[in-house]
């Protein structure tokens, strides 16, 4: 059951929807006052119980469309009981990165913050020990990484035969083959009764099929066109070599007088090596990929919120759910080779009404992902020359070689000046000796020439004792002579 939506059919504010005034209060306290398109029409649905696909663009609120309703359907479980027993895991919100938990997390965290619902939040990279404590606290919202929350179950941390609520968040890679089989383990341990969502910027018919099984009923809300790209954001393509995509970058940057971006590349290896180039290049710049531990992802990016960075060179780790208030500009230093990762990288600005840039470096083995791009977002794409100075190592000038040779002119060999005085400034230096390579050890012995032996001579080695000059080499040690008692003659008897 699809519905489309109308600006004018949509209420505007908050405060004309059911909600607790705990809930309205917290709202408030965000700034929030009129509702976007995937808000209004998906809250109302979400109240009513019912299962809900939600497609709408990055940066339109589509974690309060899905957090706000299901925390007034749980208000009839608010207690002020400290037994963990009383706070079981009711609304389970699983989302495929790191980042994208936490940040879920702390957007649920701020909404409940007037309640006394507990919200708790498990990731990988980081010790298990401070989230089991938090875990047998008791929470009545978990948000989760897939692989993590399998650990958690499996060590009996947390049990979910009570759970209500299930949101994949980013359904969309969700339910991508890699996570298919551990999302199919957890659906296991849930209820069958329970009402799920799913929220993405990205559905295709074969997504949208695959849901259809762990959903009842589904009502599917597509506020824009599908896999459209925000209308605040501003596309271009360059058309360059893999050498000039550094410099154009920062020509870019310069250009435009951009004081944020995030570049986003294909690569682990890549990111880290293209941070530190721009490192060098004298720009405050942080890594985000896979192979940093959690703790390093969550300071970088806090760093690059603060506005400490200016870089934020990252994997597609960061390509979904990151909000970034006023991100100027996105670069996609590497084409993605999944088309619907483009659109997600590019949502990173452009945020809630604001306006952004997003620019894609394109080379000529890019042709097949870029025509998956334009396919996919419906929009014919024209590639643009740019043009990027050659990066050379500084040279002296000229001015400064012919003032030396000027100075040079009337000096003698012995640092005087024609006129018998010595150039103090002039320091004598004597010319290096050319490098020689260190002598091999020799034996005199291999290079004496060849003398026959007469006939019957013994070797010099059997000679006498001693060697002579002419003998044995000086590097040829004779043997020790070495006393032994090999034993003593029989002694006669004695007659008598």
């Amino acid at each position: 059951m699809t519905e489309s939506v109308t600006p004018e059919a949509v209420p505007a504010r908050f405060d004309t929807l059911p909600l607790d005034p705990k809930l309205l209060r917290a709202v408030a306290d965000q700034g929030y006052a009129t509702m976007t398109p995937i808000q209004a029409k998906a809250i109302p649905i979400v109240l009513a119980g019912r299962d809900v696909m939600g497609a709408a663009q990055t940066g339109t609120g589509k974690t309060a469309a899905f957090s706000i309703p299901l925390l007034q359907r749980m208000l009839k479980h608010e207690t002020a009981s400290v037994s963990p027993a009383r706070h079981p895991v009711r609304a389970l919100v699983i989302a495929p990165t790191r980042e994208l938990a936490d940040q879920v997390s702390n957007n649920v965290k701020a909404y409940s913050k007037h309640t006394m619902l507990r919200a708790a939040c498990v990731f990988g990279g980081v010790d298990m020990k401070p989230q089991t404590l938090e875990l047998k606290a008791g929470v009545e919202v978990l948000i989760a990484t897939p692989g993590r929350l399998l650990d958690h179950i499996e060590a009996k941390n947390c049990v979910l035969n009570q759970v209500e609520y299930v949101v994949l968040d980013e359904a969309d890679r969700m339910l991508d083959i890699g996570f298919l089989p551990d999302l199919q383990r957890i659906l296991s341990y849930l209820p069958k009764t329970r009402q799920t969502l799913l929220f993405s910027a990205t559905f295709s018919p074969e997504i949208k099929r695959l849901a259809q099984s762990y959903l009842q009923d589904p009502i599917l809300v597509e506020v824009a066109r599908p896999n459209a790209t925000a209308s605040t954001v501003e596309q271009l393509f360059y058309s360059v070599t893999d050498d000039d995509k550094r410099a154009a970058i920062k020509k870019i940057l310069k250009e435009r007088e951009i004081r944020q971006a995030i570049v986003f590349g294909n690569s682990k290896l890549g990111v880290a090596r293209l941070a530190r180039a721009f490192e060098r290049d004298g720009l405050r710049t942080a890594a985000l990929h896979g192979d940093k531990s959690q703790d390093e992802r969550l300071k970088s990016l806090a760093a690059f919120k603060r506005g400490d960075v200016d870089l934020l060179v990252a994997t597609d780790v960061a390509a979904r759910g990151l909000d970034i208030a006023d991100l100027p500009a996105v670069f996609n230093y590497d084409v993605p080779f999944n088309a619907e990762d483009y659109v997600h990288r590019i949502g990173r600005t452009g945020r809630a009404g604001a306006s952004g840039i997003a620019i894609t470096l394109v080379t000529k083995a890019d042709a097949r992902n870029i025509a998956d791009v334009e396919k996919l977002i419906k929009h014919k794409i024209e590639l643009e020359p740019i043009e990027v100075e050659e990066e050379r190592p500084a040279r002296r000038p000229r001015r400064e070689f012919e003032s030396r040779e000027r100075s040079d002119e009337g000096r003698r060999e012995d640092g005087r000046r024609d006129d018998g005085r010595r150039d103090e400034g002039r320091r004598e230096e004597a010319p290096r000796p050319a490098y020689r390579a260190p002598a091999a050890p020799r034996d005199p012995f291999f290079d004496k020439p060849y003398e026959a032996k007469a006939e019957g001579e013994k070797p010099a080695w059997e000679k006498g004792p001693a060697p002579t000059a002419r003998g044995l080499s000086s590097n040829i040690k004779p043997k020790k002579k070495v006393a032994a008692l090999f034993g003593t003659k029989p002694v006669a008897p004695v007659e008598g």
